[in-house]
């Protein structure tokens, strides 16, 4: 029996400069209690702060990694020190329960590792990059041919969504964040102390609404393919998707906001 599951590999952008090696570790422990409260209503899931800046998550679903992944980088307190995240998805014969993720030895987690690895290199780094084609063969997978075209159409997505985001103002940069989080603008207004039309203006102008609309868009689309890969499971991915969404920003408003 197969499994579907995504993975990230976060990794920290010059977490060796200054001296914020200390600061920043304990930073991504509490980033890993957060995750693993978050995730509870997808089940089992592994998520392991490893090699000093360094975050593994392995969860049910086609999309949770980068729901996680995107609430993550909209909420990381560290502007100088931002985060980057290698993903993939894919189908996996064991279940979470079943695997240690310090010693598991898997195509999807060595294709997180690798866009992980690519990012690196990178001199303007994306904040995100899905490999899905380098080492994963499944002849079942539903867009088995067509793997290295819709790794690099999901890419490209990415990096207009990070044009724009890079775009933002600090102001507007909270506002996308916010409203990702309360889902309405009035609600962000009370939040900042500002007026609803200077939050609307400050949405518009930052192209919230076309930054979030990728974010949901790639989940739609994600759940739309595990749909189709696991027709015969009870539990809808976009039920799935939706409740680990609203858990995120349950905890994000009660220890963040409030």
């Amino acid at each position: 029996m197969n499994y579907p599951i995504s993975i990230f590999i976060l990794d920290v952008s010059n977490s060796s400069s200054g001296d914020m090696g200390d600061e920043l570790t304990e930073y991504l422990d509490e980033l890993v209690n957060w995750v693993t409260i978050w995730s509870k209503k997808i089940g089992h899931c592994k998520v392991k702060h490893r090699a000093g800046d360094e975050i593994i998550f392995a969860g049910y679903g086609y999309s949770t990694a980068y729901i996680l992944a995107f609430f993550i980088s909209r909420i990381w307190k560290y502007s100088d020190h931002p985060p980057y995240f290698g993903l993939s998805f894919g189908d996996s014969d064991k279940e979470l329960e079943e695997v240690d993720i310090e010693r598991w030895i898997h195509p999807l987690i060595k294709q997180a590792r690798y866009a992980n690895d690519l990012l690196k290199e990178e001199q303007v780094r994306p904040l995100f990059k899905f490999e899905l084609d380098q080492f994963y063969q499944n002849q079942f997978f539903p867009y088995n041919q067509f793997r290295s075209e819709f790794e690099t159409l999901i890419n490209s997505l990415l990096n207009v969504q990070l044009i724009m985001m890079k775009g933002q103002t600090k102001i507007q940069e909270q506002v996308c964040t916010y409203y990702l989080i309360l889902e309405q603008q009035k609600a962000v207004a009370k939040l900042l102390g500002k007026t609803a039309p200077t939050i609307s203006s400050h949405y518009k102008k930052g192209k919230s609404e076309e930054i979030l609309n990728v974010f949901t868009t790639l989940i739609a689309t994600l759940d739309s393919l595990q749909e189709k890969s696991y027709s015969d499971h009870s539990i809808k991915p976009q039920a799935l998707s939706a409740g680990l969404m609203e858990s995120i920003r349950n905890h994000i408003k009660i220890n963040l906001l409030m």
